[in-house]
């Protein structure tokens, strides 16, 4: 599932991670394995005491309440997650990507009957895959999605640069960073230069410049770009 972008009321951007439709079915699969393997030790229980689960509606009530309330308790005291949904690092949250509260997740869990029980989660399947932000119908209804929480790293946050042939470098010393030291140059740079921060940018070119023990040739920009270049230079020889 494609990531989408919500638009708040304070015209600030957020990102969502839609959990795919794969994700959440096997998500369900193990939330109803769970079930399956409550309803056996149930059974076992009842031989046990020799009750006849049929004949004691109090019984029913209270062996059946935790299978038909399970998805409604685990979301509401596990912030959005069930056992399944937590194996698979999802979780139910706000369209603004908020803490749902317990009025969304009753509402999910009321149209739950419509969108998973009746038809076998035909109708949250083709909702999910058609809508685009990960909504079944009763996350349109509660205004809540479901999403993925593993971390997913881009290109932009990884030390890669493309090296062009015949690059001549020009600060060996480059050489004394690590891997992770360079991946967090290279995101605070990146973030700095797409916000047009100029003082994140020179503070960085100070602090690089000092470490590596050097007197920049280019401005901060340019000596910084130079940097991460030069380490993808040097590191991709050894």
């Amino acid at each position: 599932m494609d990531n989408f972008q919500i638009e708040t009321a304070q015209n600030v951007s957020i990102q969502q991670n839609a959990a795919g439709i794969a994700e959440r079915i096997l998500a369900f699969l193990i939330d109803l394995l769970i079930l399956i393997a409550y309803v056996i030790v149930i059974m076992f229980i009842i031989r046990a005491i020799n009750t006849d689960l049929g004949q004691g509606w109090a019984l029913q009530l209270i062996f059946g309440l935790p299978i038909f309330l399970y998805h409604l308790l685990w979301e509401t005291f596990w912030d959005g997650r069930s056992p399944g949904k937590a194996t698979l690092k999802l979780r139910v949250v706000r369209l603004d990507g908020s803490r749902a509260s317990f009025s969304n997740y009753l509402i999910r869990w009321l149209l739950r009957v419509l969108d998973i029980t009746l038809v076998s989660g035909g109708v949250a399947v083709v909702a999910i895959l058609f809508k685009g932000t990960g909504q079944r119908l009763g996350d349109m209804a509660a205004t809540t999605t479901v999403i993925s929480e593993k971390q997913r790293v881009t290109f932009n946050e990884t030390i890669l640069v493309d090296i062009p042939d015949g690059y001549v470098p020009v600060y060996p010393q480059v050489t004394v960073f690590s891997d992770a030291e360079m991946r967090k140059i290279k995101s605070i740079y990146t973030n700095a230069k797409r916000h047009g921060d100029h003082n994140i940018i020179l503070e960085l070119s100070n602090k690089v410049s000092g470490l590596m023990d050097v007197t920049p040739q280019e401005k901060p920009l340019q000596f910084l770009s130079k940097v991460v270049e030069d380490y993808n230079y040097y590191t991709q020889q050894l």
